[in-house]
């Protein structure tokens, strides 16, 4: 009889909230999330009430605040697909469902991270919290330098005439390379955060972020100026109805468009424009360059109306070179979740310490490794938890699990319907290269974010010195170690074995990682070095006031501090919230 009771008094709070006002809309002010910041008037701002990680909220503020996380994700999402299709030169089919599958699967996994399943002893998998997941910039990196060498070594087909042919069979080895390595961060998700924080400091992290960001800015802005497709190389860049040569000022306008228009939504928009801003400068730039000429839209209407995960599969392979980069790009979203999820809780007004804390950064990355393993078998490369999200719970105040369903239900419907994925891969490159670059941008600010929270010790100096250099000589002279190695026997393991060392060698964040972990416990702090870093935490306290001060804090009871390679999140934890409570 309780069952039926409870069971009852459920389906009587639902129909109540679905035919009342208040229940539908609430006395949330929607205005404040629409109304931009005019030039020479002063906007009012309002307190609005919070809504915590359980709260009853209003349907339709769960809609618009949904799609509002969905449209802070999107930019991020669609991204890695298509810059990496582009390395393989998969054919605009394949491209346009790998970013339908991205969308689908980025969706499905935010659930996944955002429902929390107790499981034995303790243990969880996800969250419980509003932590949105998404395909990750990171494996990138990886991409851009593994397909070249597949093409070198036969891997990949190249045509009489020496050009590079689609490699589906490529692709999915790097699927099969990447779910190998998840196996890692499972495995490290029943170690105490505490302890993966001692091994991997933000003095280690900071320069593989920055180092991810700055390779990708170098994509980002080869599409700015026209695109790979037509750089260096005495063609030109056929760009819809225009055929101009790389770099031309008509291709760097259109991304400058994009730039400026970002800075402007930033500058005076409501706060859904504002998390968005990344998204209407897309927008903007896709209207403008299609009254220019400069879309072709012959490919979206050979897309068919609808798809999903397997329309396209790929055969799955471990291509050996690929392993040691993808364990270092696991590491690094690990502790990118680690960060995220402290952050989320921090503006979620959820415990940063505790058993409450700890078991959500376990079960967080037990989802999150999990989640790589999925996304592999769904023929995507590895996903992350996302930052940008946290912003807009900062902005909305609003923490509801609901909202991140809502969010990955438009994840999930943008995906199905494949024509937006079409109308996606057809933008044309300077407008995505603008959009690209300021997103890659973010994450090399991001690195140095990082950077800055360390004292800069003799010790500490030395140990970026020794770290960073590889790994910008590697971004500088991408083919600096290719000679090192000249086996042209018939042993293909000792063969493959040089290459893994050459494609470590050659990817700047893995080789300044894979120093920085060791040099960081082999190097000690010498003599007065501890008393410096007091020294310099101080003279931060003395010159930045409370801030200052929660900043020595959150170093004296080692507080973690997010960072995420897909936006620009990066912030004290243990401030926000405790200013918020203030207020």
């Amino acid at each position: 009889m309780k069952v039926v009771e409870v069971v009852k008094h459920q389906a009587m709070r639902f129909v109540k909230k679905c035919t009342t006002r208040e229940g539908i809309f609430g006395d949330y002010d929607y205005k404040y999330l629409f109304v931009p910041e005019v030039p020479f008037f002063s906007k009012e701002h309002k307190t609005q009430p919070f809504f915590g990680v359980d709260a009853d909220m209003p349907i339709f503020l769960g809609f618009i605040l949904g799609f509002q996380h969905a449209l802070s994700m999107l930019a991020g999402v669609v991204t890695p697909p298509i810059l990496i299709a582009g390395v393989a030169n998969l054919s605009p089919q394949i491209t346009q469902y790998l970013v339908s599958a991205s969308l689908i699967i980025s969706g499905l996994l935010s659930m996944v991270q955002i429902t929390r399943v107790r499981l034995f002893k303790g243990y969880y998998m996800g969250t419980g919290l509003l932590t949105m997941v998404g395909t990750s910039f990171a494996s990138i990196a990886v991409v851009t330098k593994a397909f070249p060498m597949m093409y070198e070594s036969g891997d990949c087909p190249i045509a009489a005439d020496g050009t590079q042919l689609p490699c589906p069979d490529g692709y999915g080895k790097i699927l099969a390379s990447a779910v190998i390595c998840s196996l890692l961060e499972i495995a490290l998700s029943f170690t105490p955060a505490r302890i993966l924080q001692s091994v991997f400091p933000n003095i280690v992290t900071g320069p593989v972020v920055l180092l991810i960001g700055t390779h990708l800015i170098e994509t980002g802005m080869t599409d700015w100026l026209g695109g790979s497709a037509c750089h260096g190389t005495d063609t030109v860049c056929h760009i819809g109805g225009h055929d101009k040569p790389w770099g031309s000022a008509q291709y760097i306008g259109l991304g400058f468009l994009v730039y400026v228009t970002i800075l402007l939504s930033e500058r005076f928009g409501s706060p859904i424009m504002k998390s968005c801003a990344v998204i209407i400068g897309l927008l903007i730039g896709c209207i403008v360059a299609a009254a220019a000429d400069y879309f072709d839209g012959s490919s979206i209407g050979l897309a068919p109306a609808a798809t999903f995960v397997w329309v396209h599969t790929f055969k799955l392979e471990l291509y050996g070179p690929a392993i040691l980069p993808f364990l270092a790009v696991r590491l690094v979203l690990m502790m990118e979740a680690i960060g995220d999820i402290t952050a989320t809780s921090d503006v979620s007004r959820q415990p940063t310490e505790g058993l409450l804390y700890e078991t959500r950064i376990q079960g967080g990355l037990l989802a999150d490794g999990i989640n790589g393993i999925i996304s592999g078998l769904g023929t995507v490369t590895p996903t992350s938890t996302f930052a940008q999200n946290n912003g807009v719970i900062s902005v909305t105040k609003c923490a509801n699990l609901t909202v991140g369903y809502w969010c990955a239900g438009f994840m999930l419907i943008m995906g199905v319907f494949s024509k937006f994925a079409a109308a996606i891969v057809t933008i044309p490159k300077p407008v995505l290269g603008g959009m690209t670059s300021f997103l890659f941008c973010s994450v090399a600010i991001a690195g140095v974010k990082i950077i800055s929270t360390t004292p800069f010790t003799r010790r500490d100096r030395f140990l970026l010195t020794a770290s960073v250099l590889p790994g910008m000589g590697a971004i500088l002279l991408p083919n600096w170690f290719e000679h090192v190695f000249t086996y042209k026997g018939s042993n293909n393991a000792l063969k493959g074995f040089f290459n893994a060392i050459v494609l470590v060698m050659q990817t700047g964040f893995a080789i300044t990682g894979f120093i920085g972990v060791i040099l960081n416990q082999f190097l000690p702090q010498v003599g007065d070095e501890a008393e410096e870093i007091e020294e310099v935490v101080l003279e931060t306290v003395g010159s930045a006031g409370q801030d200052g001060r929660n900043l020595y804090a959150s170093k004296e009871n080692d507080k973690l501090q997010t960072f995420n390679p897909n936006h620009t999140s990066v912030e004290y934890l243990g401030t926000q919230s405790s200013n918020e409570h203030e207020r």
